[in-house]
């Protein structure tokens, strides 16, 4: 970090006090750190704590009290906006990531930030139920299509005492997200990556349908990973209501057909496939065309019919100069299944993990997995889906026809 200038921002929330150690920790590790707090955040922590740590004054007031030093150093907002490598906001409250959303500028934190061409990060921490809100998440994704990074939020317990997604992570993730842009590792230039993510919808009649668990969280994180290290992604991706990764080319689908259909299309111009998506095993034989009636029967049967193995059969069409990789989620003897899925549907890797795990698999920001190909395997603890997605990239990239 020896060199670089980092703008830390503090919204209003009990998370700022972590904070501190990340202004501390990134501070020794040689960054010029300059904290600016919005008004509601003095009233958690003092600006006074963040003057010390960084050796530099923090920030609050657009409109300083002028004194001799203030007049020669100019705006305070134009000066840190143009010296600034990269703003971090963190916690970004709901309020703070609504202004912002909107592009407002009407405290020193929101017109930096309106005034700058750095890279900005955002780090949204607040009550589950509040980040949760169709109104945060709209403004969440309206952010990540304007260029800012958003860095995801731990799950557990808050200070409120609820539970659930909205925590701040901890300095050392807080700084590998940093790293990330700040260093960016361009292994993918030039490489055509296909994601699939989400479940599938299989429709019973006009009303119900079949589905899983899935949110799509790990493909998403996937595509963008790929993206921030030059790779041109396609994402195929069943419902979910994520955002869009930036540059990131989507095409959305509904049933596992529909999902098969796309993927087999973007597979022939692609290099790299990661089939992370869960496509659902059985569809309804026939679909009613009308809404199903309960009447006065207490059993349905329900008869299915089995979906095409997407990953498999693109395996069985890969190209010497294509990679395949799958995920298997599995509930009991993972290593064994996802080797036996490994060879027989002819992957060049596959990453399992246990969905029994508490804090990891569907629906949820954490995951822990491993990675096994045909030469070796990496198993990981549970961490951030964004975290575990640069790694798997890692171990993609060694695989011998990605380095061609």
């Amino acid at each position: 970090m020896t060199g670089k200038t980092i703008v830390l921002g503090i919204g209003g929330g009990i998370a700022a006090y972590k904070v501190a150690d990340l202004a501390s920790k990134l501070t020794q590790q040689g960054a010029d750190v300059h904290a600016v707090l919005t008004e509601s955040a003095t009233r958690f922590i003092a600006p006074l704590t963040f003057t010390a740590l960084t050796h530099n004054p923090a920030q609050v007031d657009l409109w300083p009290h002028e004194t001799e030093a203030s007049k020669s150093a100019g705006m305070p907002h134009i000066a840190l906006a143009d010296k600034a490598d990269l703003i971090l906001i963190a916690p970004a409250s709901a309020d703070l990531i609504a202004r912002l959303a909107g592009g407002f500028a009407n405290d020193l934190l929101t017109t930096l930030v309106t005034a700058t061409r750095a890279p900005i990060a955002l780090a949204p921490a607040m009550n589950p139920t509040m980040l949760a809100r169709p109104a945060t998440q709209r403004n969440l994704a309206q952010l990540q299509s304007d260029g800012f990074h958003i860095i995801q939020p731990d799950e557990g317990r808050m200070a409120c005492e609820h539970v659930g997604s909205g925590r701040l992570p901890e300095t050392p993730e807080l700084i590998a997200q940093l790293e990330k842009i700040l260093f960016p590792n361009r292994d993918l230039e030039g490489k055509r990556v296909l994601i699939t993510a989400g479940p599938t919808r299989e429709n019973l009649d006009p009303v119900r349908f079949i589905s899983n668990r899935s949110s799509g969280k790990m493909g998403y994180a996937l595509a963008e990973e790929a993206r921030s290290r030059g790779a041109r992604v396609t994402l195929v991706s069943g419902p979910t209501s994520l955002a869009t990764p930036q540059g990131a080319e989507r095409i959305n689908v509904q049933s596992a057909l529909e999902m098969r259909d796309a993927t087999i299309v973007a597979f022939e111009n692609c290099d790299i496939l990661i089939a992370c998506a869960a496509p659902a095993d059985f569809r309804a034989a026939n679909q009613a065309t009308q809404k199903i009636k309960r009447g006065d029967s207490q059993i349905m049967h329900l008869e299915l019919v089995a979906n095409p193995d997407i990953v498999r059969e693109c395996g069985t069409r890969k190209r010497p100069n294509q990679i395949v990789v799958g995920f298997a989620a599995e509930t009991h003897n993972v290593e064994a299944e996802a080797r036996r899925k490994m060879l027989e549907k002819n992957l060049d890797a596959i990453i399992a993990n246990d969905v029994t795990r508490e804090g990891a698999g569907f629906d949820s920001n954490s995951n822990a997995a491993t990675f096994y190909s045909r030469s070796h395997q990496t198993e990981w603890p549970l961490m951030p889906k964004t975290t575990l997605a640069s790694k798997i990239w890692d171990e993609v990239a060694r695989l011998p026809t990605a380095k061609n």
